[in-house]
């Protein structure tokens, strides 16, 4: 099944399976930290960006299905991804970027793979800032035109697909009956006084991809779930396609949002920044992504300078966050 697009967030929802199954994803526009030698914080949403499905361009490439969905970036713009389930129903997530793994560096490809652990699970992993490249850093996820060898898939495989998978599977609902239950037995009944007996979610001009940015300290959490758990049945995903947002008026007809905040306006504005780091749950050793090539470093490379506005500064101290 494909997700809705409702409120610039895809909503998954799997009513055969559980009507708790319900999952939110939502790609955050954000600051691109430095592509520098330090490893920085979680730099804040500065707000959500716009989704449409492509099924409403009137003069879409017919590789694009309808059900794909429209994501507008500036060239060297950052984003993160959230996910939120309403209820804390238990989701295996998996992310293609371009055809590689996020998680991994793997090709992609459409079975899990529960021994190599190419998932992460909501809602113990929030966020995802970037490509995992060890156990406590993740680059940061930055648009870059296709064609030109800046992306994390062209680096790796050589040609990049020009789409974002996200790949969705509940937990069974037999699983998830079974917890309910157990936290309802659990809950001491509160005294006969204070109950409430009234009680009762490049294939176009313009196509980009992700390419790898400035270090951020993330955590990818280790899957807990056992595979059995898992629904796969049910799986649904969503492809999101990244337009450059100077060509996005003329694809949509809509005018794009305005241009990233450069860093000197960012820090002017005193935005927070953020530190979340679970150790308990990290996890360990490295991926085929450890030794990733940065775009500053492939334009380094070629004499260019893609990222505009990228000065190394001082971050502000981070405020400590929890899932």
């Amino acid at each position: 099944m494909s997700p809705t697009v409702t409120r610039n967030q895809l909503e998954f929802a799997f009513p055969d399976v559980h009507p708790d199954a319900r999952l939110h994803i939502r790609v955050h526009r954000t600051l691109r930290v430095p592509d520098d030698e330090t490893t920085y914080g979680l730099p804040p949403g500065i707000g959500s960006f716009s989704l449409i499905n492509a099924g409403t361009v009137a003069h879409r490439p017919r590789t694009w299905a309808g059900s794909d969905v429209l994501l507008p970036m500036w060239q060297a713009e950052a984003a993160w991804f959230s996910f939120n389930s309403p209820e804390d129903y238990p989701f295996l997530v998996r992310i293609s970027v371009g055809g590689i793994n996020a998680v991994t560096g793997d090709d992609f490809s459409d079975a899990v793979d529960f021994l190599g652990e190419d998932y992460f699970e909501v809602p113990e992993q929030p966020w995802l800032d970037g490509f995992r490249v060890d156990e406590k850093t993740v680059r940061q996820f930055v648009a870059m035109p296709l064609g030109g060898g800046y992306t994390a898939a062209e680096q790796l495989s050589g040609a990049d697909d020009g789409r974002v998978r996200i790949q969705v599977t509940p937990l069974r609902s037999s699983t998830w009956n079974e917890r309910v239950a157990a936290r309802r037995v659990a809950l001491p009944l509160p005294a006969p006084d204070m109950m409430n007996l009234c009680a009762e979610a490049p294939e176009a001009t313009g196509a980009m991809g992700m390419g790898a940015g400035g270090s951020i300290t993330q955590t990818i959490a280790t899957p807990v779930e056992p595979r059995t758990n898992w629904d796969t049945d049910a799986t649904g995903a969503a492809v999101l396609r990244i337009i450059n947002s100077a060509d996005w008026e003329g694809l949509t007809g809509t005018a794009p949002h305005h241009a990233p905040p450069t860093i000197e306006e960012y820090l002017q504005y005193g935005y927070p920044w953020f530190e979340w780091y679970d150790d308990s749950l990290a996890r360990r050793g490295g991926s085929k992504l450890t030794d990733l090539k940065t775009v500053k470093e492939i334009g380094d490379s070629k004499g260019e300078s893609p990222l505009p506005d990228n000065p190394s500064f001082d971050p502000p101290a981070p405020h400590i966050v929890t899932a």
